[in-house]
């Protein structure tokens, strides 16, 4: 399967946000977005330049980009979940956005056994979770309300499974659409996400305006 393989800071300078996609290094002092870097490219350090005002064009593929970076989707991917968002009774914007928080991967990460989305796409790949007592090492699965998220019984005498576990607690609250169970090592979904509940800087309604044309 296609994945972006290349230096991710250049992606957080290109959108002119952190898109925290290094996870806990994103918080250190090398930081580009930080240091005020501009967008990478040939004037790349070489101070300020002149820009024109973005078009509504630009200012919606930007968005568009924000949310396929974030969450480490190839642009066909991307827009499958947008058809299967726009089918769907609802606000697309909001049911695009929960479709991607649904993502096994993106569940690994929120409750707190990766440091990053990137991070728990591999670890997905190399099948150290369960789903309902089944192995899957599909990133893109798409979990339910009900579902049982769980650490494999082998991979838990995995060095960096335990350095995982240990640190979970300081990655931040689980969102209150899951449930962790740290003794346990057992998570849970228990509902869909809402809008209110996704953390994200996406304006979702420029997205849709974007692929509406």
């Amino acid at each position: 399967m296609a994945r972006y393989t290349g230096p991710v800071c250049r992606l957080c300078r290109r959108e002119a946000v952190k898109l925290h996609l290094k996870g806990e290094r994103c918080f250190g002092p090398k930081c580009p977005v930080d240091k005020g870097a501009g967008p990478p490219g040939m004037r790349a350090g070489k101070g300020p330049m002149r820009r024109s005002k973005p078009t509504e064009y630009a200012l919606q593929l930007r968005e568009k980009q924000k949310a396929r970076r974030i969450y480490g989707v190839m642009e066909r991917q991307f827009r499958r979940y947008y058809q299967r968002a726009a089918r769907a009774k609802g606000v697309t914007g909001s049911l695009l956005l929960q479709l991607l928080e649904r993502r096994l991967d993106n569940v690994v990460y929120r409750l707190g056994l990766a440091t990053s989305r990137r991070e728990a796409r591999q670890l997905v790949r190399h099948g150290h979770f369960l789903v309902n007592e089944v192995n899957v090492n599909i990133p893109s699965y798409l979990v339910r309300e009900g579902d049982a998220i769980a650490i494999r019984p082998k991979s838990r005498e995995s060095r960096r499974i335990k350095e995982l576990l240990e640190g979970a607690a300081n990655r931040g609250t689980v969102p209150p659409w899951l449930e962790w169970d740290a003794p346990q090592g057992r998570g849970r979904v228990l509902r869909s996400p809402e809008r209110e509940d996704i953390v994200v800087p996406v304006e979702e309604r420029m997205v849709v305006e974007k692929y509406s044309r």
